[in-house]
């Protein structure tokens, strides 16, 4: 992973602050997956990102800060909890859903009374929003509904010629976008699973409750269909992974069974964490392949693996109609 000093050194940190500062975007790194970041409270900055990504207006982004401190001041309203979290978890992938503050602009929240906040655990991204004194609205930086990025090179690979600026800090260790929580109806709510799981939020802040999608409020990355590939993507049992095989592109937690003429297939580490953080990588080697199908094995049902499940749910949602 780079450091900050490789980014000054390079003089790129400088240059990324003075166009931020202009209204332009930045992608950078965090620990989750790369961001396209703006100034949060430039309207004209925000807008750009909508644009770029070809994201609805509608569809809340993510608001980085660089400090706990400044909780308050991007806040309206910060309950008792909220503030437990932040303490245990930030910097870190856990996003606090709580009532706007002024400094915020309207149009980074999808027209909702809330903003998302979290304080990246990334070198760069602190680096960053460090020397930019400010917060970054920041949603992945790819195409709205695309695989994720993870490495400079997807951000670069999904913009082509319209890439902002990209700060390179390697790969994200942790691969999958951040735990989101809110407080619906005054309770304490998990509105996206993450890497820090339930438990550890509940160790910390007491019970959390999940609802139905149709009752949740909108957050980033809650449509039912996100994160996919281009190539049309299901879950398939392993019994059926290479059958009718022709032009089949698989990722599965297993070795391939047999000698099957025109399936590409790709070994994906067992273990939850490791899985994770190469899932967006591993969709999108399968998905340069240019398969008819990508095929998926469903991964275990049990709570270290509850953000891949919802990952993969979105990422496989749409190929029966596309």
């Amino acid at each position: 992973m780079n450091t900050p000093g490789t980014v000054l050194a390079a003089g790129l940190l400088d240059e990324a602050v003075a166009r931020l500062r202009k209204g332009e975007l930045v992608a950078f790194p965090t620990e989750t997956v790369y961001g396209l970041g703006g100034d949060a409270t430039n309207a004209r900055a925000v807008a750009r990102i909508y644009q770029l990504k070809g994201r609805p207006s509608s569809h809340p982004l993510i608001v980085h800060l660089g400090s706990g401190d400044s909780l308050d001041r991007y806040a309206r309203a910060v309950p008792a909890a909220a503030r437990s979290l932040a303490a245990a978890f930030w910097p870190g992938p856990l996003t606090l859903v709580l009532p706007r503050g002024a400094h915020v602009v309207p149009e980074a929240t999808g027209g909702q009374d809330t903003v998302a906040l979290r304080m990246p655990d990334h070198p760069v991204a602190q680096a960053l929003l460090g020397a930019f004194g400010g917060v970054l609205a920041a949603p992945s930086a790819n195409r709205y509904g695309r695989i994720s990025p993870t490495t400079a090179g997807h951000v670069r690979d999904e913009f082509g010629s319209d890439a902002p600026l990209v700060l390179d800090g390697g790969a994200c260790r942790v691969g999958l976008e951040s735990t989101i929580v809110g407080w619906v109806a005054g309770e304490l709510t998990l509105l996206r699973p993450g890497q820090i799981s339930v438990a550890s939020i509940e160790t910390v802040a007491g019970p959390v409750r999940r609802l139905p999608a149709s009752a949740a409020p909108r957050v980033s990355g809650s449509d039912v269909s996100h994160y996919a590939p281009r190539t049309p993507a299901r879950l398939v049992e392993p019994p059926a992974l290479a059958a009718d095989s022709s032009g089949v592109a698989v990722l599965a937690r297993h070795r391939c069974p047999g000698d099957f003429a025109g399936v590409a297939w790709l070994l994906a580490p067992a273990d939850a964490e490791d899985y994770a953080r190469l899932l967006y990588t591993n969709l999108r080697r399968l998905d340069a392949l240019s398969a008819r199908e990508i095929r998926v094995e469903p991964v275990p049902d049990e709570s270290a693996w509850d953000a891949v499940r919802d990952r993969l749910a979105r990422a496989t949602a749409g190929a029966s109609s596309r």
